[in-house]
């Protein structure tokens, strides 16, 4: 986020009127980025060319990965969503780096260590693993293989709205001061959030604004074989069942948005062969990565093959849509902004095509027929 840049003159600058006065507002199906197949015959390539670099000062070997008709500011694969392929050899670490956008990261291929704060994640092949925002993080590779990473930021979202804080020289032991208590003073005699009127408006002073309440992000880690443990006990869950067998990496400091973090969740999923799901649609826009099995998926009509080592933007925000395996089992990560979709009250959701849509999070969701079938 820069702070500098020219002075412009206020006689420089003046607002528009747009009218808008009887004008049709367009269908949201205009704006929606097309499904778009990265190959993982591409990632592999494009690995091999992070690898053969010399190592970088800052030993982050890296490349975004971007939808065509991504623009400047906030690269993405999906608008609001960064995909970052980063590459590590043994025995190299990153520089110490924090910013004000989160992540879920997600190891691809080899192993190593992430020092999150001042927590230490050891993870492995397909693990995944959060890193809450202005975190000093650095990752490291102590094996004998080299380590490749998925990461998934909102960066490109806070590059739109320029305010993408990255601070490349973090202090060591970064400490928050603690809000003292309050003894009786000053503070005690600001009065607290209070009611306007008997319809449930109130009032809240500026004291409270800009000291809210806590909800501490913590880096969380999902190690693939424990999670695989209980996914593969979703297989068991025939044809007939109306749902999608996933469980999502939930991280309890998101409370009621389900996220993993405050702006995406991650979901791992298990298709076993022949399931083909029901089309649905969601605002939120949804990227998979396929690591094992292949299939395919139906968007806005159209159908896509992938296959294991393919990265997708499956699911453009409102696009109708559904997946299927082939002939064996598929396991995929689902990167999704709900929870960024249900903190601004806008995740619209249609499970049910012949259903109208809900807004999830502030109207009833929907149920599976999961009960029935056990």
């Amino acid at each position: 986020m820069r702070t500098d840049g020219p002075a412009v003159a206020d006689s420089a600058l003046a607002a528009r009127f747009i009218d808008r006065v009887d004008s049709s507002v367009p269908a949201i199906e205009e704006g929606i980025w097309p499904p778009l197949v990265v190959p993982g015959a591409d990632i592999a390539a494009e690995v091999e060319r992070l690898a053969s670099l010399p190592a970088p000062a800052n030993g982050r070997r890296a490349s975004m990965i971007v939808h065509p008709l991504a623009e400047e500011p906030g690269l993405g694969l999906a608008p609001g969503i960064r995909v970052t392929l980063e590459v590590l050899l043994p025995g190299e670490r990153t520089a110490p780096i924090r910013h004000n956008s989160s992540q879920v990261c997600f190891c691809i291929e080899g192993a190593g260590f992430a020092v999150v704060g001042h927590k230490r994640i050891d993870f492995g092949r397909y693990d995944v693993w959060c890193t809450p925002a202005l975190s000093t993080y650095v990752h490291v590779n102590d094996g004998a293989q080299r380590q490749v990473r998925l990461t998934y930021s909102n960066a490109a979202l806070l590059e739109k709205l320029k305010v993408h804080f990255v601070d490349e020289h973090p202090p060591e032991d970064p400490v928050v001061p603690a809000v003292e208590e309050d003894g009786g003073g000053e503070q005690s005699a600001v009065r607290d959030i209070f009611p306007l009127g008997m319809d449930g408006a109130m009032l809240m002073p500026y004291e409270r604004l800009i000291n809210p309440d806590i909800v501490e992000q913590q880096p969380l880690h999902w190690p693939w074989a424990e999670v695989k443990r209980e996914l593969d006990k979703l297989s068991a869950l025939g044809a007939q069942y109306r749902g999608r067998r996933l469980y999502l990496l939930y991280n309890p400091a998101t409370g009621r948005t389900n996220g993993t973090t405050n702006s995406f969740f991650a979901t791992m999923t298990v298709r076993p062969p022949g399931i083909v799901d029901r089309p649905h649609r969601h605002a939120a826009a949804a990227i998979n990565y396929f690591f094992s099995g292949s299939g395919w998926s139906r968007v806005g009509g159209r159908r896509y093959e992938w296959s294991a080592g393919d990265l997708m933007l499956t699911a453009p925000g409102w696009a109708i849509h559904n997946h299927a395996s082939n002939d064996e089992a598929v396991y995929e990560l689902t990167i999704q902004d709900s929870p960024h979709h249900i903190a601004l009250d806008s995740l619209m959701w249609q499970e049910d095509l012949s259903l109208s849509p809900r807004l999830l999070g502030s109207q009833r969701g929907f149920a599976t027929n999961r009960a029935e079938i056990l």
